[in-house]
C-alpha cells in the first residue's frame, strides 16, 4: 500500500513532465555540466600559447620561398601574420602596389634590398610590413631592446613614417619611438633603451649614441634608410659614418628612394651582402608619373615675385606648394604675401622653425582644401600631402634629382597634378639638358603679360613702414645670391650674370645690399685671370716681328703685360733674360707704361735708366727698375705683424690727448702715462715676427702693475668715504648737543614760574615788519631761505608759549590756534630776541 506521501511525489513528477519550462531548465543544467567537463578535459590537453604562436610562425616561414610576385593580388596573398593583416585592413590598405609586390617577398626572405620607384608609389609601406614581420618572427619583446632602426633625412618624413607604422602595427605588442630634433632629449633618453622600433633622423640618433649610456644597438636586426641617396650623400657623410660604426655587421638592410644610389662606395659603407636591386620603373619611358603634367617658363629674375603673386591670384581654389632655395626667402616672402593678401591662405615651412611649429604647419596644410605652402627642400622628399594640385618651383633646383622629388608632391598614386618650373635665361640651357638625361618630359609655356600683376610698389611701401621687414628683405637678397654662388654646376648657376639691382628692387629694396662674398669672389677671379688673355700682352710672334724690324731704331714698347708676367714668376731677371735672347745686339728706347700701378696713373710714360742688362755697351735700353721693385713689394704678403712693426717704428701714440702750454710744452692728459717696472728693450727686426714669449711676459708684468694701482685707488676711495661719514656724524652730534643746551637753558628759566604773555611784544607791530621783510626777500630773488620756525617746549605741560608767536584768531575762523610769528629774522636773531625778552622779564 502506498502512503499519502508517495502518492504526492508521483503526482508532482507527473505534473513536472507536463510542464515544458521546468523540463527545459533541468535539461540545461545537465548540458552545462557536460560542457564544463569537456572544457576541463580540453584545457588539460591544450598546448601553451607560445607553442601555438611558434607553430604559426613556422608555417609562415615555410611559405616564404614559395612567394610568387606574379600571383600576388592582395596583401592576404603574402604569408603575413594575422595581426599585420588586420592592421592593413583597418588602415584601408587592400591592394599592394608594384614596388610592394616585388620588395616585400625579398625582405621577408631576409635579403638586402635596394628599392627604387617613382614618387607616390608606396615605398613607405614596402618596408613597414617587413619590419613588423621581422620582429614577429623572433617574438621580440621590450626586454630585447632595439630591433629595427629606420632613418629618414627630415623630421617631417620621420613623423609621417611613424604615423604609418602606428596604423599598420597597432595590433602588435612592439614599442615604437619617434626620435627627432626639437623634442625633449631627457624624455627620449629615459625610454629609448626599451624601444623596439626607432624612427629617427641621423643627428639626434648620433646624439643618443654619444650621450645616452643605456642605449645600444648590439641586437639590431634590420636597418632601413628612407631616401637613401640623400642620407648617403655628402650632407650626412660624417654623421652616417659614425652611426654605422656603432651598428653590428650582421643585419638586414633595406634602402628605398625615388632616385636610388648605385654607388659601390655607398653600398660598401653599409656592408651589404649581395643586395637585390628592385627598380620598378627603370625601363619606363619617363622617370616621373604619367599623370603629371610638367611645364617650364623662362622669366627674368626681377619678375619672379610678380609671377608668383599672379599665379596665386589665378589659382585661388587650388592647393599648391611653392619651393624656394633657402629659409631666408621663405621667411621674408611669407610675411610679405600675408601683407599683400592674395586671397588664399598662405603657410610657411622651413628648417629655422621650431619643431612644434613645423608639425602644426604640416598638419594644417593637410587639412586645408585650398592653400599655398611656401617651403624649402625639407618638404621635397617623401611627404604625402593629399590632393596637391600644383607644384611651383620658383627657384631652379640643384639638380634633376631634386626636381623629381619636388614634383613628386603631386600626382601621387594614380592621381593627377601639374608642375611649373621657373628658369632664368642663364639657367635654361643647362637645366633642360639635365632633365633630358633623367628622362623628364617638360614643355615650355609663355607668360601672358596681361595677367601679370606688379606688386613692387606695394612691397616698397611695406618696407618703408617696417624696419624689421626691410632687414628680412636684405637677408633674403643675400641668402639667394649665396645659394647660387655655392652651387657647383656653374653651367646652370652663374651669380655674375644676374641683375642684382633690379632683383633688389623687385623685393622692395631701394638700394641693393652690399654682398661681401661676391666682392671677394670677383677679386679672386681677377687674380686668377690668365695674363695671356690680356690684349696688351706681348706674344712671341710680336717679339719675332720686333726682331726682324729693329735695326738700330727706337721702339716704344708697352710692358703692362710684362709686369703681370712678373707677378707669376719668381724673379724679374728671368723675363729680362728671355727678352735678351731676342733683342741682343740691338739699341732700343724702352718705354714703360704701367696702367696698374696706382702711383703712376697720372703719368702716361715713365722712362728710367737702368743698367745694361742686355750686354749693350752704350746702355741705350731703358727699363723701369723702380717699377719692378714696387711690383716685387706687392708680391710680398703683408701681414698684421709687419703692419704693427711699421707702427712701432714710427712711434705712434694712439688714443692720447696732449695739451700745450704757453711755452709750447706738451702735457699728456689722457690716458695717464703708466709707470711700469719692466724695462722693454728695443728688439731687432725679426723676419719671423714678434717674440710672443717676451711679449707675454711684459703683458703679465703690466697686468700686475695695473691691478696694484686699481687696489690703491679703491682703498683711497674707501678711506675718503669713511672720513666723510665720520665728519657727518661729528657735525650731527654737535648739532644735537647745541639743541640740548638751548632747551635745557629755556627749561631752567621757565621752571620758576609761568611766562607772562603781557610782556611779549605787540604782534601788530611785528606784522608790519614781517610784510616788509617778505617783500625784500622776493626782491632779492630768494637769495636766502625763508626763516626757520623752531619750537621751544618747556618741561611744564601747559605752557602758553610753544613758539615765537602769540595766541590769536585766524581771520574768518572761529577756532583759536597758535600761529608762529614770522619776524623776518634769521634763526640766530630769533634766539637772541627771545633771550632778550626773557632777561627783560627777570
Amino acid at each position: 500500500m502506498e502512503g499519502p506521501g508517495q502518492k504526492d511525489t508521483k503526482k508532482r513528477q507527473k505534473m513536472n513532465r507536463n510542464d515544458p519550462v521546468k523540463s527545459f531548465d533541468k535539461w540545461k543544467k545537465k548540458y552545462n555540466k557536460k560542457k564544463l567537463k569537456c572544457k576541463m578535459i580540453r584545457k588539460q590537453n591544450r598546448k601553451p600559447d607560445w607553442q601555438i604562436e611558434r607553430e604559426t610562425i613556422n608555417r609562415l616561414v615555410q611559405r616564404y620561398p614559395e612567394i610568387n610576385t606574379s600571383e600576388i593580388i592582395k596583401f592576404s596573398d603574402f604569408p603575413l601574420s594575422r595581426k599585420t593583416l588586420k592592421g592593413l585592413m583597418e588602415a584601408q590598405y587592400r591592394l599592394p602596389t608594384e614596388i610592394q609586390k616585388q620588395t616585400i617577398g625579398l625582405a621577408l626572405q631576409g635579403k638586402d634590398v635596394l628599392g627604387a620607384a617613382k614618387t607616390g608609389s608606396g615605398k613607405t609601406l614596402a618596408f613597414v610590413i617587413p619590419v613588423l614581420e621581422c620582429l614577429f618572427r623572433q617574438q621580440w619583446t621590450a626586454e630585447d631592446g632595439l630591433g629595427v632602426l629606420i632613418i629618414s633625412p627630415t623630421r617631417e618624413l620621420a613623423y609621417q613614417t611613424f604615423e604609418v607604422l602606428r596604423k599598420v602595427g597597432r595590433n602588435h605588442e612592439f614599442s615604437a619611438g619617434l626620435v627627432i630634433g626639437g623634442k625633449d632629449l631627457k624624455q627620449e633618453s629615459s625610454c629609448i633603451h626599451r624601444t623596439n622600433i626607432v624612427i629617427c633622423t641621423p643627428g639626434r640618433l648620433l646624439q643618443h649614441m654619444d650621450e645616452t649610456s643605456s642605449f645600444h644597438a648590439s641586437n639590431l636586426q634590420m636597418l632601413v634608410l628612407d631616401e637613401a641617396d640623400r642620407i648617403l650623400d655628402m650632407g650626412f657623410a660624417d654623421t652616417m659614418n659614425a652611426i654605422l660604426e656603432n651598428l653590428p655587421k650582421k643585419r638586414q638592410a633595406l634602402l628605398f628612394s625615388a632616385t636610388q644610389t648605385k654607388s659601390v662606395k655607398d653600398l660598401a659603407r653599409l656592408s651589404l651582402k649581395d643586395p637585390s636591386y628592385v627598380s620598378v620603373h627603370e625601363m619606363a619611358k619617363f622617370s616621373t608619373p604619367a599623370t603629371l603634367e610638367q611645364n617650364y617658363v623662362v622669366c627674368e629674375l626681377q619678375q619672379k615675385i610678380n609671377l608668383l603673386y599672379s599665379f596665386m591670384r589665378n589659382h585661388l581654389k587650388k592647393k599648391s606648394i611653392v619651393f624656394f632655395s633657402c629659409c631666408k626667402q621663405v621667411q621674408y616672402l611669407f610675411r610679405a604675401f600675408c601683407r599683400l593678401r592674395p586671397g588664399i591662405p598662405v603657410l610657411a615651412l622651413h628648417g629655422n622653425q621650431k619643431q612644434m611649429k613645423r608639425m602644426e604647419v604640416y598638419n594644417d596644410f593637410i587639412r586645408k582644401r585650398a592653400a599655398v605652402l611656401f617651403a624649402t627642400d625639407i618638404a621635397a622628399r617623401g611627404l604625402d600631402f593629399p590632393a596637391v594640385n600644383w607644384v611651383l618651383q620658383l627657384d631652379c633646383p640643384e639638380d634633376a634629382s631634386t626636381y623629381i622629388h619636388r614634383v613628386g608632391r603631386t600626382a601621387r598614386y594614380k592621381e593627377g597634378g601639374d608642375a611649373l618650373l621657373v628658369l632664368l635665361p642663364s639657367e635654361q640651357r643647362g637645366m633642360l639638358k639635365q632633365l633630358e638625361e633623367k628622362k623628364v618630359p617638360i614643355n615650355e609655356i609663355k607668360i601672358n603679360p596681361e595677367k601679370l600683376q606688379d606688386v613692387q610698389s606695394r612691397l616698397e611701401a611695406f618696407l618703408a613702414q617696417e624696419q624689421e621687414l626691410k632687414e628680412r628683405a636684405q637677408r633674403c637678397f643675400v641668402a639667394y645670391l649665396r645659394y647660387v654662388h655655392l652651387m657647383k654646376n656653374k653651367e646652370v648657376f652663374d651669380v655674375f650674370k644676374m641683375p642684382l639691382a633690379q632683383y633688389a628692387q623687385s623685393l622692395g629694396l631701394a638700394v641693393a645690399p652690399r654682398v661681401r662674398f661676391l666682392q671677394k669672389a670677383q677679386n679672386i677671379q681677377a687674380d686668377k685671370q690668365d695674363p695671356k688673355d690680356d690684349p696688351n700682352s706681348l706674344s712671341d710672334q710680336e717679339i719675332e716681328q720686333f726682331k726682324s724690324q729693329l735695326s738700330g731704331k727706337e721702339v716704344f714698347y708697352n710692358t703692362s703685360s710684362l709686369a703681370e708676367d712678373h707677378d707669376q714668376s719668381e724673379d724679374f731677371d728671368e723675363v729680362e733674360q728671355e727678352l735678351s735672347e731676342h733683342l741682343k745686339d740691338t739699341k732700343l728706347g724702352f718705354t714703360v707704361n704701367d696702367e696698374d700701378d696706382d702711383d703712376c696713373r697720372d703719368l702716361d710714360i715713365l722712362t728710367v735708366k737702368r743698367r745694361d742688362v742686355f750686354g749693350v755697351e752704350d746702355g741705350s735700353i731703358l727699363l723701369e727698375n723702380e717699377m719692378t721693385k714696387s711690383k716685387i713689394k706687392k708680391m710680398e704678403k703683408v701681414t698684421k705683424v709687419k703692419d704693427a712693426k711699421k707702427v712701432l717704428k714710427k712711434k705712434f701714440q694712439v688714443n692720447t690727448k696732449v695739451v700745450f702750454t704757453d711755452d709750447g710744452e706738451g702735457i699728456q692728459q689722457w690716458p695717464p702715462k703708466q709707470n711700469t717696472s719692466v724695462k722693454v728693450a728695443e728688439e731687432e727686426d725679426d723676419p719671423s715676427g714678434f717674440n710672443l714669449r717676451k711679449a707675454k711676459e711684459r703683458m703679465d708684468e703690466e697686468d700686475k702693475i695695473d691691478k696694484e694701482a686699481y687696489r690703491r685707488r679703491i682703498k683711497e676711495k674707501h678711506r675718503e668715504k669713511r672720513l666723510k661719514e665720520k665728519a657727518a656724524r661729528r657735525a650731527c652730534k654737535k648739532k644735537d648737543e647745541d639743541e640740548e643746551e638751548a632747551v635745557a637753558y629755556l627749561d631752567h628759566n621757565d621752571s620758576e614760574d609761568e611766562v607772562d604773555i603781557s610782556a611779549l611784544p605787540d604782534p601788530d607791530k611785528y606784522k608790519d615788519m614781517e610784510e616788509s621783510n617778505e617783500e625784500s626777500s622776493h626782491e632779492s630773488d630768494h637769495e636766502e631761505e625763508q626763516p626757520r620756525k623752531r619750537t621751544y617746549q618747556s618741561s611744564a605741560g601747559n605752557q602758553a608759549v610753544k613758539s615765537v608767536g602769540i595766541k590769536r584768531k585766524k581771520r574768518n575762523e572761529s577756532s583759536d590756534e597758535y600761529e608762529p610769528l614770522n619776524t623776518g629774522l634769521s634763526l640766530a636773531e630769533d634766539e637772541e630776541l627771545v633771550m632778550q625778552l626773557l632777561n627783560s622779564r627777570n
